[in-house]
Order: C-alpha cells, then structure tokens, then sequence
C-alpha cells in the first residue's frame, strides 16, 4: 500500500471509528484512535457509546465489510458464543415490517448469514483486533478539544487533546484527522471557527424514545432468534428481541410520539399489542437482568457536507457525525462500514482533494439509506412532514413488496438483501421480481397477515 503521511488521528473509537482506523492504518505510519473511554477489559458498555444498551443488529452489508477488514472476526466471535442466524430457516425469525408479517415458514432461497452479537460484545471483538495492529494506538481517556490548522486555514494540521482528569492540553498534529464522534460531533463548529461555515441539514423529527431490557429466559422458551415488529400506520411503536451471545436474550421497545415505557412492565403492555402469544408468555415469564435502560432520539438528521463548496485538506467526517439515522431500521453500524470501504478506495486515489472525494462518494450510501428510512417514517399518519409525489409513490410500491413478501420465499430472499444492503433497492424491479409481486397482490391472501396481538394492551 502506498504511504500517504506520518499520522491519521481517529476521533472517537465508534464502529465508525474503528472502522476508518483500520483502512487509515494501511495508508499511514500511525493511527490514533482518541476516545472519551478506556477501552475495556471484556465486552461492557461504554459511556460514550450509550446507545449501545439497546438493541442492535448489524445488517449482511456490514458483515461482509468486518469480514473483509478483519478476517477471522465473525468465527471468533461465533466461537465466543456469538448466536448465527444462516440456514435461512423462516420459522426461527419473526419480523413484521409495515404491518406486514414476513412468510413464517419455509427456506429462503438465497439466505444472508446473520450474526447476533450484542452492540459491546462486538464493539469489544472489533475494539481487540484493532488494537492488535502494530502501526494503531488507542488513547483512551481523552476529550477533542479542538482543531489545529494551516496558517491559511487550508488544511487540517491536528487536534487539540485533553486527558478527561486533567485541565492541561496537548496537540496531536496528523496528516489527516477523521471525525467519528458521532451525531454530537462538534465539525460544524470546527469548519465555522476556520471560515468555512456550516452545512445545511436535512432532519426529520421522530422523537423516537428507546426502553431496553437484558432477560434470562428458560433454554426451550423461544424457538425463533429474533423477534422485530416494526411501526406501522396507528401502531408507531417497535418491539425487538433478540438473541445474544451465552443465551442472553435483550428486549427494546421504542416508542414515537408517545410516552416512552418506563419499567420492564410498561414495556410488556406495550408488546402486547405486537406480538405473538406463545412470545408473549415467554417475555412474561422472563427473569429481568439489571435495570432498564433509556435512549431518545429526537431527529434523523443528515449534515450535507457533500454540498458544500470549500472544505479544509486533511480532514474527513464519517459514519452518525454525517448522518444519523431511526435507528429502530438497523441502518447506522452498516452504512458506517460501507463509508468505511469508500474511504478505503479514496485513500487509494491518493490523498489529493480527498475529502472532497470521499464525501461525495459516501453521500451515495448515506442516500439510499435516507430516503429508505424517511420513507418509512413518513409512511406513518403520526410522524409529521411533507410527502411529494415520488415519496408516496415509493411507499405505493413498497406495500407492494411488503405484500409479496407475505407469501413468496424469492421476494422475501430479495427483499431481505435490500434491508441488509447488500442489494440496491432497484434490484426489487427486476422483472422476475415484479411478476411474482403482482400475482401476490392479485391474489392478497387474508390468512397470513400479520398475527394479532397477543392482547388489546
């Protein structure tokens, strides 16, 4: 690989973070990875990464990226106890998307292979091999405080660090320095204090407010590894569940526009207007580990950095800092690695005009997985925001797919490789596709609908 500099200095030690370090690592002497936390000794929560107490599941798009950036991870972690999800098997998954119920049983014809980690104990394995590598250092403990730059504010020369215990400061000169803070990342500041103004911002407000649960529940208790009901039009609400490493099992229910469940009870009342009956009596049944958990998300919000005409030399944004998405859709952990990819093949331009380079580039990704989710948000009566033409013709045809999706294995292996973004949503216009799709909606078979709940809540 070509040596472009000294040093890149990686700002947060997010998925994002460590995800750009590594493809840094091949392009640079050295990479620091500065973080608010001490890495930790096993799989734990982190303070700055407090998401992370809630559910999580990294789509087929993102696998294929950890795998291709770390090989060997996903078997150590299999290995760890890690639950796999790869046979294609209907009847171990249930998921209702748009209140539409995925076909129950039978095989998937082209099956994705899923990986079930939680959020810390993959931060923890990805955390472990990055820190392996000879050329990356990880400095925990520390605060950004600022940028450094050129005395013409051309260039990015660095950061400005401080130990989270101390007062004193020191400056961490770089090459290049990726932000991957996350959506409180403070680069619209940064580009307005070197006369570079701030980008205009695309936002959705959802008011999304999260309740997590970790639960011991008896080894024959639920066959399926993952339970997923997502909003519908009257219901904006999503109830998760899914199977983690050591048969930990973690229960997240988000709510939108309504009062967020407060206790582990509050959260059955609310599943039991989601959920199946033999799943129902298993959560209820279900010992509590630990207390609850709260996230809120007031917006999805995308910061257009790939609009704007100037921008400094030797510094890029990634990942939340860029975007940040509902997360009830499982978008955010994979659109980071597929940036982290398009990172990869800039650095592999050269560093001339790269951030420019990369951020138009990334906006591509950051694109599809936009206007999937606001789409969706937007399906709901109760989320509040304009709907042109082509966005309610868009959801016409996704209640279409959504609709064959019910009954026809080869829809629901496509659709299934759209959601893991792996597949462009186009690929559901194909025509085979599209025949198989009209005769399900011609015949709209009334019996397998989504399942009732399992009580009027």
């Amino acid at each position: 690989m070509t040596i472009l500099g000294e040093r890149a200095v990686v700002l947060g030690a997010s998925m994002a973070g460590m995800l750009a370090a590594r493809v840094a690592a091949e392009h640079y002497r050295e990479v620091v990875v500065v973080d608010r936390d001490v890495p930790p000794e096993r799989p734990s929560n982190r303070r700055g990464v407090p998401q992370a107490c809630h559910g999580h599941v990294l789509q087929a798009g993102g696998v294929a990226v950890l795998d291709e950036l770390f090989p060997g991870v996903l078997d150590e972690m299999v290995a760890d106890g890690a639950p796999v999800w790869g046979d294609g098997d209907l009847s171990r998954v249930i998921v209702e998307y748009g209140g539409h119920r995925f076909l129950p049983s039978g095989r998937l014809p082209n099956p994705v292979t899923s990986y079930m980690p939680s959020r810390p104990f993959l931060d923890w394995h990805v955390m472990k091999r990055l820190s392996a590598l000879p050329n990356v250092t990880v400095l925990g403990g520390h605060d950004v405080v600022d940028v450094t730059s050129s005395a013409d504010r051309r260039r990015v020369t660095g950061v400005v660090v401080a130990r989270r215990d101390a007062t004193d400061a020191a400056v961490l000169g770089a090459d290049l320095v990726i932000d991957a803070t996350g959506r409180g990342s403070r680069t619209p500041v940064f580009l307005d204090d070197l006369g570079y103004g701030r980008p205009r911002e695309d936002e959705l407000v959802i008011n999304l407010a999260y309740t997590s649960q970790w639960l011991r529940i008896r080894p024959d208790g639920i066959r399926e590894h993952m339970v997923a009901t997502f909003p519908k039009p009257g219901e904006a609400t999503t109830v998760a569940l899914l199977n983690h490493e050591n048969d930990t099992w973690l229960m997240t229910v988000g709510t939108m526009g309504e009062e967020p469940a407060r206790d582990y009870a509050d959260m059955l009342r609310i599943a039991r207007r989601r959920v199946p009956r033999h799943i129902l009596d298993v959560l209820e049944a279900a010992l509590p580990l630990g207390k609850t958990a709260h996230y809120r998300t007031p917006s999805s919000r995308w910061r257009r950095y790939d609009e704007m005409s100037r921008w400094p030399d030797g510094f890029v944004v990634i990942g939340d800092a860029v975007c940040s998405f509902n997360p009830i859709y499982g978008q955010g952990m994979t659109v980071a690695a597929l940036e982290a990819l398009t990172l990869r093949r800039c650095l592999q331009g050269g560093d001339n005009d790269l951030p420019k380079r990369f951020l138009r580039a990334a906006a591509k990704t950051v694109r599809v997985a936009w206007r999937n989710a606001v789409s969706a948000d937007l399906s709901l009566p109760e989320i509040a925001g304009e709907r042109p033409l082509g966005m309610r013709i868009n959801n016409r045809f996704a209640d279409m797919v959504l609709t064959a999706v019910e009954t026809d294995p080869v829809v629901n292996s496509q659709f299934f490789r759209v959601l893991g973004m792996l597949d462009s949503p186009t690929r559901l216009m194909r025509p085979s596709i599209l025949v198989r799709m009209a005769r399900a909606n011609l015949a709209r078979p009334q019996q397998v609908r989504a399942p009732e709940p399992a009580l009027a809540g």
